[in-house]
């Protein structure tokens, strides 16, 4: 045999052979950028904690998503560019000029499916188990790579920031939350999760957004009683009330002067009676403020999930709201916070309150124009802005910029709102459709 044919045989076959090796690489980098990117990081952690060193390594390496895009961009370029350079040469070599559009039409067929679609399709499907398998791998070639992607990574910065573009590098940790409540949302559609498990976690993901102000009962709404009183009627006041702690006020209902809790009235006014006998009232000269808690005051910017935190850690459960000039808007309890997230709290002197949401056999919704948007949405899975506004009635006038009479109809927000009661300035009762658009 000839010995230049002979060289040409084996450099064909080398070449051939690279060409083969490349494409595995390839396929490696296409799978692992797909299954290190879509891998969850929570199965991820929950993996590494049980001992899995593949899932420990894979969260490490996420952790600077950036670093690692840039390195496997940069290790599969680097293999399609050789690849595809050698197969030209080998096609040249064999078919003349001809042999370019050969070499392009048969690399991009062995690229498209063997070192893209086919890694990408396993890897997707196998997240989790891929990220663990190529983590160690994948470790090496984002550490060798370093200065060329840290280069890169300074370079497109640089770019970005001629146009006003910020990289945040905390911009996962930010989105996580629109990640859950994306989820929940579409885990709901398709029947997967109940409304009601998704209202309770998205309910409990809102609480650091949301203040007091937002669900605390209005001060106009507040059972008071006045320091003033006689101890008899103070204590009929506390019996006849379905609250068991009551505001304290002397002269103007706004100069609240401490809180009764009933239990600790009826305990102080039975130890009075039982140390004067039988035969003495001993009540006339009671003083309920000896009796009376300290006032706990918040202001109504705190959010919900701050106010949590200083109810569990002050180990009390009722708050008064004030605004930035110290006067009173209104008051909140801890059950009111956990309202927002497992839905309304009915006892034994709850059940006789008049339902504020009411459906008609037209379709047609009855509401209370103090209810929250928020518990409106949650309870029609309807989706009114809340922004400007917390409840119904605030809704309507913000967007009517006036006080409407009984029997105006407004349209906005895909709705359709009718006043039905009215009292002073006040919108008790609204009718609402959802307008078919």
């Amino acid at each position: 045999m000839d010995p230049s044919s002979q060289l040409i045989d084996t450099a064909f076959w080398i070449t051939a052979g690279a060409i083969l090796g490349l494409l595995v690489l390839s396929a490696f980098f296409s799978g692992s950028e797909t299954a290190l990117t879509a891998a969850s990081r929570g199965k991820l952690k929950t993996q590494a904690e049980k001992g899995s060193k593949g899932a420990e390594r894979a969260l490490k390496i996420t952790e600077d998503s950036e670093r690692l895009i840039g390195a496997v961009l940069l290790g599969n370029n680097l293999v399609n560019i050789l690849a595809a350079s050698l197969a030209t040469a080998l096609f040249t070599r064999v078919f003349g000029e001809s042999g370019v559009a050969l070499a392009t039409l048969v690399m991009t067929a062995l690229v498209l499916v063997f070192a893209e679609v086919l890694p990408k399709t396993y890897a997707i499907t196998n997240s989790e188990r891929a990220a663990s398998l190529v983590a160690a791998p994948i470790h090496v070639v984002v550490t060798v790579f370093s200065p060329i992607v840290n280069f890169v990574r300074f370079l497109v910065r640089g770019v970005l920031g001629l146009f006003g573009v910020k990289i945040d590098p905390d911009s996962h940790i930010m989105a996580m939350r629109e990640e859950i409540a994306g989820a929940l949302q579409l885990g709901h559609s398709e029947g997967v999760v109940e409304k009601e498990d998704r209202d309770r976690i998205l309910g409990a993901l809102d609480l650091g957004d949301r203040t007091v102000e937002e669900i605390m009962l209005h001060r106009s709404q507040i059972e008071m009683i006045d320091a003033s009183l006689p101890p008899l009627d103070v204590l009929q006041l506390c019996l006849e009330s379905a609250h068991t702690r009551l505001p304290i006020f002397s002269g103007q209902p706004e100069n609240i002067v401490g809180v009764m809790h009933a239990k600790d009235l009826l305990r102080a006014m039975y130890a009075r009676r039982s140390a004067q006998g039988d035969g003495e009232d001993g009540l006339e000269d009671f003083d309920i403020m000896g009796v009376a808690m300290k006032p706990y005051f918040v202001p109504e910017t705190t959010t919900l999930d701050e106010q949590m935190r200083q109810f569990l850690r002050r180990s009390t459960h009722f708050a008064l709201v004030v605004d930035e000039y110290g006067s009173l808007e209104g008051l909140i309890t801890l059950e009111d916070i956990l309202e927002e997230i497992v839905g309304e709290i009915t006892d034994e002197f709850d059940i006789d309150e008049d339902d504020p949401l009411r459906r008609t056999d037209a379709g047609d919704v009855i509401v209370e124009g103090a209810m929250t948007i928020r518990d409106l949405n949650r309870a029609t899975d309807w989706t009114l802005p809340d922004e400007e506004a917390n409840t119904v009635a605030g809704l309507v006038i913000h967007e009517a910029q006036s006080i409407p009479n009984q029997g105006q109809i407004f349209s906005f927000h895909g709705f359709r709102f009718e006043i039905i009661e009215r009292q002073d300035n006040r919108i008790t009762k609204l009718k609402i459709r959802k307008l078919l658009i």
